[in-house]
This record gives structure tokens, C-alpha cells and sequence, in this order.
């Protein structure tokens, strides 16, 4: 059996990047939950819920669901493992504009003055910030040091993009994570609404007739962004919309000839805040 490799800087993420589990075993990325509250129970994201646990959940809870970020005494802990084994950390982690996790590994890296702690705010969420994630883990895997992980990640802030379209903007409203998505809230609700996030804010782009209309809308914005030239990495993601994700990713695919293509499912707190039925891509140019 191949010796796993010993990388001298450690990978962090949280949760809502949403990396599919091939990944996060084969660079050794730690991932720290975030919390999923409904009711006067709560659960640690992809640690004792998965998907499928919570959409269950949401259709017999008559609990709305709501989210928290990840203790600082948590993050204090992961960070202590892993400089017994590591040289240094990067955490690359969910916008500070969505949720608190930035805070609270800031602050857990400001108790440990003797370790080399990068906490980078990718201002993304889901595989968005899953690519980031992935140049800052794929830097560490080739050898390289604290400064250039942290390089690697933040050359993709900006350059990482998400599309996506959900059924309803009421759980972006309920959770208070709508954006600049507020003035289109209470139109016509057989309206599907194209988002993009941006910098760390959910900003709309249209209100499509359907769903079928708004997912062509999102190919078409994909497309403006690629040329033929172009080496692209894409991601497909989805809230309980398994078909209509594989069908795009295989639009995708066709039309943009992918270097890598991912399919993830959102989990529970992305779901939390975007909703069932939600589908998006992820993508940034090399």
C-alpha cells in the first residue's frame, strides 16, 4: 500500500464548500461542520446529517431551519491536531459576508500566537469556494510553503465564479442571506430567479418564466465568461435537484469540454439558506 504523503501545510475548509468526499480524502483536507438548527436540536453539517437526512427533516419539521458557524473553541482544537503534524495552516473558509466562521477561526488563530495560521475569507460559498479550497490543497500537495499556498488560494478569489437558479427566494429572505436578491422578493412567484454571488453577496441577474428558461440563462452566462481557448474547471451543484443537475452537467460538458468537471450535492446549511430545488455552476478559467 502507497505511504499517504506528508504535506508540511495543512488544508482547513468549513462545511458549505461543499466538496465531494474524494477530494477532501485524497489531499487530506480538514473540514470543520457548521451547525444546522431546527427546533431545539442541532446537528454538525455532514457530521450526524447528511442531504438526504435534512430534506427529510424539512418536509416533516414544522421548524424553519437556521444555521450557525463552527465554536471558536472548535476551530482552537483543529488548529492545536494539526500543528503537531504540520509546519503551518491554511484555512480557506465560507464569505465573511454569509456567515461568522471567519470570526471565529481569527479568533481561535489570535490563541495560538505560535503557529502559522492562514485564514484567508475566499468571499465564496459552496464549490465556489470548493475550488479555492482545492488550488490552496493541490499547492500544499506539490510541497509548497505557508505564503504560497495562501498565494494559490487567493489567486482564485474573484476569479471563481457561481450561476445559480432557485425555486423560491424565501429561504435566502428567511435566513438573511438575500443581498442585493431583496428587491426582487414578493414578484411573481412563478418567476425562477437566475443569482450570482459576488464578492460575498447574492446579487440578481434575471427572473425567468421557468426553470427550464433560467438553467439555458445560466448556460448562456457560463458561455460568456469561456472562450474556445479557454481551460475551465466546472462544478454542478444542486439542493435536492439530482436529474435537472445531471442534465446541465452533461450540457455543460458537451458544449464547454470541462478540464474537470465536479457534481456535488449542496449540504444541509447551503440547503438551509438556498433552498430544495436549487441548481448552480462553479466555475473559473486557468
Amino acid at each position: 500500500m502507497e505511504e499517504p504523503k506528508k504535506r508540511r501545510i495543512a488544508i482547513v475548509t468549513d462545511s458549505t464548500a461543499d466538496l465531494p468526499p474524494q477530494f477532501v480524502e485524497a489531499y487530506g483536507i480538514r473540514v470543520v461542520p457548521q451547525i444546522l438548527i431546527m427546533g431545539d436540536k442541532t446537528w454538525q453539517d455532514g457530521v450526524d446529517i447528511d442531504p438526504a437526512g435534512f430534506y427529510e427533516l424539512l418536509q416533516t419539521s414544522p421548524h424553519f431551519p437556521a444555521s450557525s458557524q463552527p465554536s471558536v473553541t472548535y476551530f482552537e482544537r483543529v488548529f492545536s491536531e494539526l500543528a503537531e503534524t504540520h509546519e503551518g495552516i491554511v484555512a480557506v473558509l465560507v464569505s465573511n459576508e454569509l456567515s461568522g466562521t471567519i470570526n471565529s477561526a481569527t479568533m481561535a488563530a489570535s490563541n495560538l500566537p505560535g503557529t502559522a495560521i492562514e485564514i484567508i475569507d475566499t468571499r465564496s460559498v459552496s464549490m465556489q469556494l470548493g475550488f479555492i479550497v482545492l488550488a490552496a490543497a493541490r499547492a500544499a500537495d506539490e510541497g509548497a510553503t505557508l505564503q504560497e499556498v495562501a498565494a494559490a488560494a487567493r489567486a482564485l478569489i474573484g476569479r471563481a465564479q457561481v450561476y445559480f437558479v432557485v425555486d423560491t427566494l424565501e429561504y435566502l429572505h428567511r435566513g438573511g442571506r438575500i443581498g442585493a436578491a431583496a428587491r426582487l422578493f414578493g414578484t411573481a412567484l412563478n418567476l425562477k430567479p437566475v443569482l450570482q454571488l459576488c464578492d460575498g453577496i447574492v446579487h440578481p441577474l434575471a427572473k425567468v418564466r421557468s426553470k427550464r428558461k433560467a438553467l439555458d440563462r445560466v448556460l448562456s452566462l457560463v458561455a460568456e465568461q469561456i472562450s474556445p481557448d479557454d481551460v475551465v474547471h466546472m462544478a454542478v451543484l444542486n439542493v435536492a435537484a439530482r436529474q435537472e443537475a445531471e442534465k446541465l452537467a452533461e450540457q455543460l460538458v458537451a458544449r464547454f469540454q470541462p478540464a474537470e468537471m465536479v457534481y456535488t450535492e449542496c449540504g444541509p446549511v447551503i440547503g438551509t439558506h438556498a433552498g430544495p430545488g436549487t441548481v448552480g455552476v462553479a466555475f473559473y478559467n486557468e
